[in-house]
């Protein structure tokens, strides 16, 4: 007696079983979905590589950056004094104590003022050097390499070859002198240009950086826009504010913040060019004033305090600027 047996539907489940030679069932040859616990095994094994590789940079970044701030906070509660045992808990006087101390307001003045003039110097000027340079050609190349040159050496080796040409007798005197000028400025020595002196250093230093930055969103900006702006009739000006102006958004970001920050933490330049004078704090920062404190005075407790300032004032001024400057992305 011959069995009947009913149609399947296509893609009902018995379609996937394949009839062997002899009418014999094979196995099953559809995809089978892997188990939960397979999953939470796969899973878990990502996890293990990513910590594997992670590991290292999460270490030494709480080692370097998270212990240091945890341990300065710590610190700065306390009147830690390394030659003047025992160590007592003050609490938040120390940070109190900021507000009315004269040096501590001078160097924040100070510090203020250099940021001030190195983000706008080396954003200006980098932008300005970065059109100039955003051509083709070998010379352009060389050009670019030399101004990315004060980047890469150390703040201490460029604060020692201007040291050599600002002072009173040094190259830049010399040839004013040379020139007719029988009292040239003292661009050190004197309190009322020194600081800016100081600024201009560190604004040459990082101008480079800026220039690498905008070269980069230059010759990012799709060429096609331009030809557009042509077409309706836009010059130079109205092609730089319609186009390159707001393409350049992300880079005016990085730079603003790369400087600021740049600005804040000032202090190679400071010990070498002037040791925070010529007068009393004439040229002081913040991060000068903290070392100060606490490897001159052994102040621990108080430079900590100040160094937490600092911290919490860096942090504030990048995030705000950070966000204002995001805005201005989107809606270019």
């Amino acid at each position: 007696m011959q069995l009947h047996t009913p149609n399947r539907p296509k893609g009902s489940s018995a379609a996937s079983v394949q009839q062997g030679p002899a009418g014999g069932r094979q196995r099953d040859t559809r995809p089978k979905r892997p188990s939960s616990a397979l999953r939470r095994a796969r899973s878990k094994g990502g996890l293990s590589r990513f910590a594997v590789f992670a590991a290292p940079g999460l270490l030494a970044y709480l080692a370097v950056v998270l212990v240091p701030i945890g341990m300065t906070t710590g610190y700065s509660l306390t009147n830690k004094n390394p030659f003047n045992p025992p160590t007592r808990w003050v609490g938040p006087d120390n940070l109190t104590s900021l507000v009315s101390d004269d040096e501590f307001l001078k160097a924040l003045q100070n510090t203020v003022v250099i940021t001030v003039i190195v983000t706008l110097v080396t954003n200006a000027g980098g932008m300005a050097v970065a059109l100039l340079l955003d051509r083709r050609g070998w010379l352009y190349n060389a050009l670019r390499s030399v101004f990315f040159v004060p980047v890469v050496l150390s703040a201490v080796v460029v604060s020692v070859i201007w040291q050599a040409i600002l002072v009173d007798d040094g190259l830049l005197n010399t040839m004013l002198r040379q020139l007719g000028v029988s009292d040239p400025p003292g661009w050190l020595s004197d309190p009322s240009l020194a600081l800016y002196t100081v600024s201009w250093v560190i604004a040459w230093q990082g101008l480079g950086f800026c220039v690498v930055i905008y070269l980069a969103g230059l010759q990012g900006i799709p060429q096609e826009l331009y030809e557009a702006a042509a077409i309706d009739g836009c010059g130079p000006r109205m092609r730089f504010r319609q186009v390159t102006w707001p393409m350049l958004a992300p880079a005016v970001t990085i730079n603003t913040v790369m400087s600021l920050i740049g600005g804040f933490k000032a202090y190679d330049q400071i010990q070498v060019l002037t040791n925070g004078g010529p007068g009393p704090g004439t040229t002081s920062t913040l991060a000068f004033q903290v070392i100060q404190t606490a490897f001159n005075g052994n102040h621990v407790g108080y430079a900590s305090a100040m160094a937490v300032a600092m911290l919490a004032l860096v942090a504030t001024v990048s995030v705000i600027a950070l966000g204002l400057l995001r805005k201005r992305e989107v809606s270019s």
